[in-house]
């Protein structure tokens, strides 16, 4: 069976998709929908740098591409500073009976126990209306904190507590709205920016907690939230612009489920812009790494090493996302409607490309 997939949006993550989808052979690129006008009518091979046209040419017109009645949708629009407006974009898609796998808004991903009801009761209504089901996930919230931890703790004789590790250095990732603006790097160490408000790190990585707690049976007593930030000594360049001395070059996080006064489920973040910064933090293996810890009886250790063809760690982590929601694709089609967690989804091989 061949799926009809629209891809919706062209950014870090949406240009990989497109990528997947083509090389997917199961998989129909049949649209592009873009919010920059000048991408409007631009061939999908060049938007997502592939050096070859797909026939395909971008367009702003939603409604347009909805009518077409693909199968599938693959929202990567960015959702960080605009939720409320990414919602109304998921609904419209779900209502118009078309399933949706999507990178955003996170705490899709296990809603319940994160967000308050009237944050994702729409979603779930959108999709009983419209027959459809909607999958949010990628790598981080995703594949490394959910598939990863529960699969390994597989084989456990005692769990006495869960710890997954995002471990990387982010200066060639070129996005300056979630480096600077989000998660305040380059900024000063006496601002709080976004992502370290309270309550928002909870809500976004709160899923990742909340749901390898319901795939375990644990029913966690709180969910808690920490961080510390370093600052740069010296002022330096990254891909997305200049960090200053003294502001803000090394995020460490962690939100921990709660469970008789100890935390028993962990997901951490360990965020430099330059390899020397924080050595006394967790260090990566390889380039860079998600790791996964489960300590009790037995201890294990799994690294997830990433890298690109291009030598780049976070080009594998962009492109892990984009290809945790393609290669999807057939499972949440064949899915009940509504809103799908991983825990309602079989296991997601790469079927149809070993080459």
């Amino acid at each position: 069976m061949t799926y009809r997939v629209v891809q919706w949006s062209t950014g870090n993550v949406g240009r990989h998709a497109i990528a997947g989808i083509d090389a997917h052979p199961e998989l129909e690129l049949t649209g592009v929908w873009v919010s920059n006008p000048a991408k409007a009518g631009r061939d999908a091979g060049d938007l997502a740098g592939l050096g070859r046209a797909l026939g395909v040419a971008a367009t702003t017109d939603a409604g347009a591409l909805l009518a077409t009645r693909p199968d599938c949708v693959v929202y990567t629009a960015m959702a960080d500073v605009r939720i409320m407006e990414a919602l109304e974009d998921l609904c419209r898609i779900l209502r118009a009976g078309i399933d949706v796998v999507s990178s955003s808004p996170v705490f899709l991903q296990f809603p319940d126990g994160v967000v308050p009801a009237e944050m994702a009761d729409p979603v779930r209504a959108a999709a009983a209306e419209g027959g459809a089901s909607i999958y949010v996930n990628g790598i981080d919230p995703g594949f490394a904190n959910d598939v990863l931890p529960l699969v390994l703790t597989g084989i456990s004789e005692r769990v006495d507590q869960v710890r997954c590790l995002e471990i990387l250095n982010y200066a060639t990732y070129d996005q300056p709205t979630v480096l600077f603006d989000i998660m305040g790097f380059g900024g000063p160490l006496d601002q709080t920016p976004m992502l370290l408000q309270p309550g928002v790190l909870t809500m976004a990585w709160g899923s990742v907690v909340r749901q390898l707690a319901a795939g375990l049976g644990v029913e966690l007593d709180e969910v808690t939230e920490h961080h510390t930030r370093l600052p740069a000594p010296d002022t330096f360049a990254v891909a997305s612009g200049t960090i200053g001395k003294g502001t803000a070059a090394a995020l460490r996080f962690q939100v921990s489920g709660m469970l008789d006064g100890r935390p028993v489920i962990v997901l951490e973040h360990v965020t430099r812009l330059r390899d020397d910064l924080a050595p006394d933090w967790p260090q990566p293996a390889g380039r860079g790494c998600y790791r996964v810890e489960v300590h009790g009886e037995p201890e294990y250790t799994l690294d997830l090493q990433l890298l690109g063809t291009d030598g780049d760690h976070n080009t594998a982590g962009l492109k892990a996302t984009a290809m945790r929601l393609v290669n999807a694709i057939p499972a949440v089609v064949a899915a009940p409607p509504g809103l799908l967690t991983t825990l309602d989804l079989p296991l997601i091989p790469a079927r149809g490309l070993l080459r």
